[in-house]
């Protein structure tokens, strides 16, 4: 299978195109072995993410199975995800270090 799309990781609802894609058009990709497609509702630039499954307001975006974001208005699987409708969330990176025992 040619694929359209890479998953980071198997928890993401986004996956990134590695072609442009037109409205309409089916975009692959896998999930670990699996093989799966969605179609596009818009186009998708190179490079731009697409959602994997409808995705409510203030919603979690994940890609590489962490958070990137949260949506700004809810986006239906097949749409374009990027900065006109997610926001960042700033982490706290003091308080998922993991403590070295002394």
């Amino acid at each position: 299978m040619k694929i359209d799309a890479l998953m980071m990781d198997e928890k993401d609802n986004v996956v990134t195109c590695v072609r442009e894609v037109k409205a309409g058009e089916t975009v692959k990709y896998r999930r670990g072995e699996q093989e799966c497609e969605i179609t596009a509702k818009e186009d998708i630039p190179f490079c731009h993410k697409i959602a994997l499954v409808d995705l409510k307001q203030d919603e979690v975006v994940r890609k590489y199975g962490e958070m990137i974001g949260k949506t700004l208005r809810p986006i239906e699987a097949g749409c374009l995800v990027d900065h006109t409708n997610i926001y960042s969330v700033p982490r706290d990176y003091e308080s998922e270090m993991i403590r070295e025992e002394k």
